[in-house]
């Protein structure tokens, strides 16, 4: 599907807040109501629009302690890297993993309470995984920039 300029604007409306009314979005648009519900209905079906979020502060649920953790395993197997994957996407305090080029093998981005609590999750939880040869940690000393817009 190829995007016109509109739909490139109501995709930014909608990162912007999705609980947005199709009225709002129309009088923005200068659409007609349900010309922007036909847009969201294709760009849904599309698998352009894959979900609508709430997006929760982690300050507010006692999860603000960010870290990024390198992963580097012992062998590079596909039984190897297929348990590491299945494992490390059950921990809930991994909110991301990416399988990476580079001196690592994966990034993980962790959020958790405090230091007490992601030693807590090394010790018992990802250090209990198999096949990690190596681990490197680095603490978020403050967040520059975090958005979960996409520009189109």
């Amino acid at each position: 599907m190829i995007l016109d300029t509109i739909d490139k604007k109501l995709l930014g409306f909608l990162q912007q807040d999705c609980k947005q009314t199709n009225k709002e979005l129309s009088n923005k648009l200068n659409l007609s109501v349900t010309a922007v519900y036909e847009r969201i209905k294709k760009l849904e079906k599309e698998g352009i629009i894959n979900k609508y979020v709430a997006l929760v502060k982690k300050e507010h649920i006692d999860k603000a302690f960010v870290v990024f953790c390198h992963i580097k395993l012992i062998q590079h197997s596909q039984e190897y890297v297929i348990k590491f994957e299945h494992e490390v996407a059950n921990l809930n305090e991994v909110l991301e993993c990416y399988h990476i080029s580079g001196d690592y093998d994966y990034l993980l981005k962790v959020l958790v309470k405090d230091m007490e609590a992601f030693r807590e999750f090394m010790v018992n939880k990802l250090t209990n995984i198999n096949h990690i040869g190596s681990t490197h940690s680095m603490f978020v000393i403050s967040e520059v920039k975090h958005t979960t817009a996409i520009n189109v």
